[in-house]
């Protein structure tokens, strides 16, 4: 049995909430009702006296009757970059003013709003809407964005709009030079994914952004009246070693538990519904609760984590957790692998590239994600590799900077480090090999420099030099196989070039 069996939650969190940063930049039109109440995190109302001089008040967005051809969008700042599992689109109390159809477009800016410039890619397809109804629909691709586009066809008026999902910021931009943050935090990838009980509010609220503005911005169980304790699980941004966790009961003054417990497990990716029982371990021992304060827990154990358990004996409610580690090196390589999957193809193409310089390698390596693991992710980087043509490889060479030239690049500078330091003979000496090898094989002395001195990497050149065309282009595609898969390594765990 799952941890999990038996509780009906959701662990997907609105992306685009406002609490987390979410806001409507712009719409085509908002002339009846405005944009920013798509996001309003409350349900939608009706009055059904409501006027003003433009007419009818409406609880949501909506725009003119459009008399010419096109249709109308909002685009949106999500709260927190990530991958979209379900769109909500409510037409609650629009009965004959609600669209034909709508659909929803993506795209991942590096942080700027979008301008004319900027790829968008579909994330829903157009999908009919029928007036006065909540409609639920399952984005064709699950993809990474930070903006959506909103589209309505023709015109009229969206009570809600929710975008539930996964979020996936990158972790490299948000965590110190130690690789250390709040792990726990939905703004840096954590989610509440199981609880035992939210009858009054959800776990989600343990993990949002700021501090809580009342007792219905934590998360409260009902009152138990026999024996046990209640729970909730926190699956981390990805795995981490945890030094510190915060619980805090702010506004929690008669209803706060009597004692809290914090678990750990290292069970990195795992769906929340097959979570096991087994292999929780404790990282802070049960400690006595206060009402409305905050509580700094040190965390002595060391042991990578990918989930916690703030365990409540017997009931209550807490405010806030917050988890704060440092990222290991599994957990590097498990975001960034996430990243990828996530990326859409034409965009992940280009990280592609950095690694191997065929175009028709990062096209035909980014159709076939997602990735299981790493070395899914070789494996099939190999195979693509072994089944290009020639012409295929020699652009992957052509890629590359000649064998002791300095590069810009910062990956081949850091794998050709053995060749900084050579004596100015020895360069000499692999500047006059470089040109006599091309002006003999017809492409760049190409050999996987890492680890390799500037004398090791002239050695091999000059041997190469006795072999024909053929054999020599087999042994470059061998020596680029190699660097790619490096490459590949450092991707996921830098998360660029």
């Amino acid at each position: 049995m799952s941890q999990t069996d038996g509780i009906r939650f959701t662990p997907e969190i609105d992306l685009a909430g406002r609490r987390l940063g979410g806001m409507v930049l712009a719409a085509t039109d908002e002339f009846f009702a405005p944009k920013e109440r798509l996001l309003e995190p409350s349900a939608p109302v009706f009055d059904p006296d409501g006027f003003d001089d433009r007419g009818k008040l409406m609880d949501g967005w909506e725009t003119r009757r459009r008399r010419s051809d096109g249709h109308d969008s909002a685009t949106i700042r999500l709260g927190v970059a990530g991958v979209i599992h379900e769109v909500i689109v409510d037409t609650t109390h629009f009965r004959g003013n609600a669209p034909s159809s709508c659909w929803l477009e993506g795209c991942l800016t590096d942080g700027a709003p979008p301008d004319d410039q900027t790829l968008w890619f579909p994330v829903l397809q157009e999908t009919p809407l029928s007036p006065h109804g909540r409609h639920a629909f399952e984005p064709q691709d699950r993809v990474r964005v930070n903006h959506v586009r909103f589209c309505i066809a023709p015109d009229g008026g969206v009570a809600r709009l929710r975008l539930h999902g996964r979020p996936l910021p990158d972790l490299h931009e948000l965590a110190d030079r130690n690789g250390r943050l709040d792990l726990a935090a939905a703004i840096n990838g954590g989610r509440a994914v199981g609880c035992s009980d939210e009858f009054f509010s959800s776990p989600h609220n343990l993990v949002t952004v700021g501090d809580a503005r009342d007792m219905s911005d934590g998360w409260e169980t009902r009152r138990r009246r026999g024996p046990g304790e209640d729970w909730a699980i926190i699956e981390l941004a990805t795995t981490a070693s945890l030094d510190r966790v915060e619980l805090d009961t702010t506004h929690f003054k008669g209803n706060f538990p009597d004692r809290c417990i914090i678990e750990g497990l290292h069970a990195p990716g795992s769906e929340p519904q097959d979570l096991p029982q087994e292999g929780w371990f404790e990282l802070a021992p049960a400690r006595g609760m206060q009402p409305h304060t905050r509580h700094l827990i040190d965390v002595d154990e060391a042991a990578p984590v990918s989930h916690i358990k703030v365990r409540v004996l017997p009931d209550g409610g807490l405010a806030r957790l917050r988890a704060f580690g440092t990222v290991t090196d599994e957990g590097w390589v498990r975001h960034g692998l996430a990243q990828i999957n996530a990326t859409n193809p034409q965009r992940l193409e280009a990280h592609l590239l950095a690694c191997c310089g065929s175009t028709a390698w990062a096209h035909e390596v980014a159709a076939r994600r997602p990735f299981r693991d790493p070395d899914h992710l070789a494996a099939v980087a190999d195979e693509v590799w072994n089944g290009l043509s020639a012409d295929d490889h020699l652009e992957a060479f052509a890629a590359h900077p000649r064998i002791g030239e300095r590069s810009t690049e910062r990956w081949s500078s850091q794998e050709q480090a053995g060749a900084a330091s050579a004596e100015d003979a020895t360069l000499q000496a692999l500047a006059d090999g470089n040109r006599e090898y091309e002006e003999r094989f017809d492409h760049v002395f190409l050999i996987c420099a890492t680890g390799k001195t500037a004398d090791e990497m002239l050695g091999a050149l000059r041997e190469r030099m006795d072999n024909d065309p053929q054999t020599e282009r087999q042994v470059a595609a061998e020596e680029q196989r190699q660097i790619t898969r490096l490459r590949l390594d450092k991707l996921l765990r830098e998360g660029r070039a």
